[in-house]
């Protein structure tokens, strides 16, 4: 690729976003504007994850969303798991369907665990099996100040952004073989911080040492287990999150000088799921436009 090839495909990324705030968490996508990118343009699928079943919490929309679509390309079949989002989970399920594979759409709160149980019956029952599972789903209520931080707010962020990632590894575990994958979406916040987002930034703290400690536990089964950690990236949760000003500069503050779109994550998902990891296990893979992080 040639510099102006390179500037030709950026340029078709939208590096500023006009004003906009949805007060329901954790957020729609048909309502965002400029939509995310889900679909990449550039990568050609070659079957890396044929006849594969994977679980996809939060795959109604944003980095979920991508990695269906991503997965679906590669030859999985896919079950999405979304709270309420009914509109965003018919179009991604339609969207699977037309790419050739199949799909079924379970709305729920993954912070309940019989939620994840019965996830896990109805992939069963209809897929028979599972192979990869993908921890993603996340809300977030930033507050100025630890004091603004109720105790509702806590447990509801936790419940969303961890407990969901322990009971649905949980509820799958039994069920999957040497060679499966969980993979676990954390963030670049769980490294650096985030002013103003504490419960978040910690709940994406937990979620990196949630994946390096049942990385360890699994090794000697084969399964492996790991995360990617995003950097700013265009998705229903910073509308539903953060003030309607400052999505006009979200994303700048990257060495890259942007957001990134869905689609841009979904790669290290297929490279996690499939074979090309199998010898990779408790490890974060960071796509973040260039921020420096401790890995």
């Amino acid at each position: 690729m040639n510099q102006d090839e390179y500037v030709e495909k950026v340029e078709r990324i939208p590096v500023q976003f006009p004003a906009q705030h949805q007060k329901y968490h954790p957020g729609l996508e048909y309502l965002m504007e400029p939509r995310p990118i889900s679909e990449s343009p550039y990568v050609q699928p070659t079957g890396k994850l044929k006849d594969k079943v994977a679980i996809i919490s939060g795959g109604d929309s944003g980095i979920g969303r991508a990695t269906a679509y991503a997965f679906a390309k590669e030859g999985a079949n896919i079950v999405i798991i979304y709270l309420n989002e009914h509109k965003d989970a018919e179009q991604t399920k339609q969207r699977i369907e037309e790419i050739g594979q199949r799909c079924i759409a379970i709305p729920g709160d993954l912070g309940q665990e019989e939620t994840s149980n019965y996830v896990v019956s109805q992939t069963l029952s209809t897929f028979g099996k599972i192979d990869v599972v993908v921890n993603n789903c996340a809300e977030a209520y930033p507050q100025n100040m630890l004091t603004d931080i109720t105790a509702e707010q806590l447990q509801r962020v936790f419940q969303s952004n961890v407990y969901s990632y322990f009971f649905l590894s949980k509820a799958a575990l039994p069920y999957l073989k040497a060679g499966s994958s969980i993979i676990n979406t954390t963030s670049a916040v769980a490294y650096e911080g985030q002013k103003g987002n504490l419960d978040y930034s910690t709940s994406k703290g937990a979620n990196t040492t949630f994946t390096r400690s049942l990385a360890l536990d699994l090794a000697d089964y084969g399964i492996r287990v790991n995360g990617v950690a995003p950097g700013p990236v265009w998705t229903p949760i910073i509308p539903a999150s953060f003030p309607a000003e400052d999505m006009k500069t979200f994303g700048y503050n990257t060495p890259l000088k942007r957001a990134g779109q869905p689609y841009e994550l979904a790669p290290a998902y297929v490279y996690l799921a499939s074979d090309d990891s199998n010898y990779v296990t408790g490890q974060i893979i960071h796509v973040n436009g260039g921020v420096m992080t401790s890995s």
